[in-house]
């Protein structure tokens, strides 16, 4: 297992859609990093949910969890996550009941608060009246209730029934890291954009939990974006695009991920620089050996069970390669 001082290593993959690339590419490119990320012996390979996004393509994230975890056969293939306000908890309950009598011991069912999307987005998704996050520990509850079959309600998820995933929390602030700690759940926080609430949310976290049947103790995962390349300056060329995709979605005009080239030609005002900048400041950028550093400072100061990295670049190649390194960290 590939691990930074024993801290064991996953995968959140959004499936890029390129500049000069499509969504067919993207999908099969997440296959291909799948299979090489169970080859390096990474411990999960997560899926996101975003919608309306031109440059991301894993916006049907149960369909292509599916497609995962039927090409690998040992790694954990799970959600990170599932945006809870966007579906219905039978819905969820009937799917990752399915995946799990699949896959038996092999799917994580990581669950968001937030839609993931704009609000237009969100409406289109939920229709008029539809669900709501201020409802979540509602639908949450309702959801867990779905693997356990009851006469008295009257609606059962067949499929879920004795199918249930480990089921995680999902949170860049302290709403969930309180009720994942009171509910004895593991928790994954979004510190690759979040990170000024890391700590905070993680220490809430650890105040509140529970032990349950599932935990014990609590678990902590960290998502954590990594650009490693074999020197400092290729990272950093190559991370490049990330931080221009970010810059054009504050400007509401999301586009696919650009090439180095484009995000090197970019005309960056004084303010953009400060934006991307302050955008990179959780990032981890470098070498093997900075990206060692970055990933042990980051344990030692969150105390993280486990780091979930995500690699947005515009070649797959580098995004394997830099999969490769990390994975190479500790041999």
């Amino acid at each position: 297992m590939s691990s930074v001082s024993g801290v064991p290593l996953s995968v959140l993959d959004l499936s890029p859609v390129v500049s000069g690339g499509d969504v067919g590419t993207a999908l099969r490119n997440t296959i291909d990093l799948a299979k090489v990320a169970e080859r390096l012996g990474f411990h999960r390979y997560w899926l996101a949910e975003h919608h309306n996004m031109p440059g991301i393509a894993s916006s049907a994230t149960v369909v292509l969890m599916s497609q995962v975890a039927t090409a690998t056969e040992r790694i954990r293939v799970g959600s990170g996550g599932i945006m809870l306000p966007n579906h219905a908890p039978l819905i969820v309950a009937e799917q990752f009941g399915t995946l799990e009598a699949f896959h038996p011991g092999r799917i994580d069912l990581g669950i968001g608060r937030a839609p993931g999307t704009d609000q237009r987005t969100a409406l289109a998704l939920r229709g008029p009246g539809g669900l709501s996050a201020e409802n979540f520990p509602q639908q949450l509850g309702e959801l867990l209730a779905y693997f356990e079959h009851s006469e008295s309600r009257g609606v059962n998820a067949v499929t879920a029934e004795g199918n249930r995933p480990p089921v995680w929390l999902l949170g860049s602030s302290g709403f969930s890291a309180q009720l994942a700690g009171r509910l004895g759940l593991p928790f994954s926080f979004a510190h690759h954009f979040a990170a000024e609430n890391t700590i905070p949310a993680v220490k809430l976290y650890r105040e509140n939990f529970q032990p349950s049947e599932v935990l014990d103790a609590p678990y902590v995962m960290l998502g954590a974006s990594v650009f490693a390349a074999d020197t400092d300056d290729r990272a950093h060329y190559l991370a490049a695009p990330s931080g221009l995709t970010f810059l054009s979605l504050r400007r509401g005009r999301p586009t696919p991920l650009p090439t180095p080239e484009e995000a090197a030609a970019y005309p960056y005002t004084d303010i953009d620089r400060v934006f991307i900048e302050d955008r990179f400041s959780s990032s981890i950028i470098g070498s093997p050996e900075t990206v060692h550093k970055g990933l042990e400072k980051l344990v030692a100061d969150t105390g993280a069970d486990e780091l979930m990295v995500t690699t947005m670049m515009h070649s797959h190649e580098d995004r394997v390669r830099s999969y490769e390194i990390l994975a190479g960290l500790t041999r």
